[in-house]
């Protein structure tokens, strides 16, 4: 009890303790207050100076840096102001030099015009004159002018003839001279190489029999034999007197060939009805077809030519049975493929190509059925229907000039067309064209004025004409051979080349008495 009360005792000191010492603490506290007070005044001023001088620097240098800039502009202004200055001095020193050209060309139009005048003054004193002197004219050569000026066009006319004739004579000759021996060496280089049969063309062949025996064997009971086959094979059979042969007749080789190899077979086998007939004949049909392939497929390696669409290997194929004028179509063909070739290796171009169109340019001539397209039109259709390169396409269309030659390629598959074609012994003629083709020659230079006499000679090769010295000169004698050769050329067909020999003579005759 006693702790208790000395406990509260002191702590009753201590309260009346610190009320007593309050006022001192309070004025400690407040000077200490003021004296943080006075030092962050004193701060802030100091941050407050620094500011501002930090502001008056920052806007001096702005300042610096506007004025930098509008010196600059200044002075590219003053810069532009005197370019324009320049410019607008250089503008006034052009108009003024204008005017000055302009009142110069003034005078010299007054000047003109003076001398213009009397330009036209002197031209009507000159055209006055003229008339009197064509007056003059007319009064002493009893011409007028109209008459004169006709004289002279048609002297002039038949001295521009002459020397026209004159002139293309001469420079078809120029040109021959220049260009032939070149050619005849690709040419004759070109044909030595090549080499090739001849064969003739027939519409008929002939089965040979061991007996005429066999001939009523053929022909069958009432002929139903022969009829048979006729009807199967679309081949006319000739059984007449010849002794020991039939003739087997029919425009379409490949169907000859069907029907002597069924005769043969038949004949050999001995039994010949009707229904063994079709097995034959449609057994010999499948062997041929065959055989064509294997000749089309030994043509395209013999050559060279690959990538051949096996279609156009077939009608290669068929072509062995077709003859043109006399030449086996297919020894024909190989043998333009190989002048093709030739010549394309001489002249710098494609030789594979060449030959592929040598070889495919008259396909259309073995047609399946009778087509009446031209058969290098034909040909041309079938070569862009399986896919051949357009120059053999054009060169198979354009060997006769029935479509534009758009290809190199195209005048020499032609060229070589007609090498193989018009070769001494490639083509047999038969005699009625051939008479007719003499006869159409002598008239054509029959039909010229001075000509006597006219004679084909050589087969058709030299044309000679004899003309009557008193009706022609030795002038109109060159230009009369000159004249023929192109009428030839224009209105006829023919093979190779032909010479027009004109001969103008004349004999004096005496008698003495």
């Amino acid at each position: 009890m006693s702790i208790l009360l000395y406990i509260i005792i002191g702590l009753l000191g201590l309260v009346v303790g610190y009320f007593a010492g309050m006022p001192i603490i309070k004025k400690q506290l407040q000077a200490q207050a003021n004296l943080y007070l006075e030092e962050a005044k004193s701060k802030a001023e100091a941050v407050k100076q620094s500011k501002m001088l930090e502001s008056k620097e920052r806007f001096l240098s702005l300042k610096t840096e506007h004025d930098k800039e509008v010196q600059k502009r200044n002075s590219e202004i003053q810069i532009s102001e005197n370019r324009i200055k320049q410019k607008e001095q250089s503008l006034d020193d052009k108009i003024k030099t204008y005017k000055s050209k302009e009142d110069d060309l003034e005078k010299s139009k007054g000047q003109l015009s003076s001398q213009q005048n009397a330009l036209a003054r002197k031209e009507n004193e000159v055209e006055q004159s003229r008339q009197q002197q064509i007056k003059m004219l007319e009064k002493v050569a009893n011409l007028t002018v109209d008459e004169a000026k006709a004289q002279m066009i048609e002297a002039v006319k038949a001295d521009a003839h002459t020397d026209a004739i004159t002139q293309s004579k001469i420079i078809v000759e120029e040109a021959k001279l220049n260009a032939t021996k070149e050619a005849k060496r690709i040419v004759l280089q070109t044909i030595q190489r090549t080499a090739a049969e001849t064969a003739i063309e027939n519409t008929v062949t002939v089965f040979n029999l061991e007996n005429d025996d066999i001939k009523g064997r053929i022909i069958g009971r009432e002929g139903r034999n022969i009829r048979a086959l006729e009807a199967a094979t679309g081949i006319e059979i000739i059984v007449d007197d010849t002794p020991e042969a039939i003739v087997l007749s029919g425009f379409d080789p490949v169907r000859r060939e069907i029907a002597r190899l069924s005769l043969h077979k038949l004949v050999a086998d001995g039994r010949i009805h009707p229904a063994r007939i079709e097995e034959i004949v449609e057994k010999t049909k499948k062997d041929i077809e065959q055989e064509i392939i294997e000749i089309g497929q030994r043509t395209v390696v013999d050559l060279g030519v690959t990538g051949l669409h096996p279609e156009l290997i077939r009608i290669v194929g068929r072509m062995r049975y077709r003859s043109s004028y006399g030449q086996n179509l297919l020894k024909h063909s190989r043998e333009v493929a190989n002048l093709c070739a030739t010549m394309a290796t001489e002249l710098g171009l494609n030789a594979k190509l060449a030959k592929r169109a040598g070889l495919l340019h008259d396909i259309g001539k073995v047609p399946e059925d009778d087509a009446e397209t031209p058969h290098a039109l034909l040909g041309m259709k079938w070569a862009e229907k399986y896919g051949e390169h357009p120059e053999v396409v054009n060169a198979i269309g354009a060997h006769h000039d029935e479509i534009e030659m758009t290809s190199m390629l195209s005048p020499i598959i032609q060229a070589c067309d007609a090498i193989s074609g018009s070769r001494p012994g490639a083509r047999r003629e038969d005699t009625e064209n051939y008479i007719k083709r003499l006869k159409d020659l002598e008239a054509l230079a029959m039909s010229f004025k001075g000509v006597d006499k006219a004679f084909a000679i050589q087969a058709g090769r030299e044309l000679r004409v004899m003309v009557d010295s008193e009706r022609a000169s030795d002038l109109e004698v060159d230009n009369l051979s000159f004249e023929i050769s192109q009428k030839i050329m224009k209105e006829m067909i023919y093979p190779g080349q032909i010479k027009i020999t004109v001969i103008r003579e004349k004999r004096a005759v005496n008698f003495a008495k």
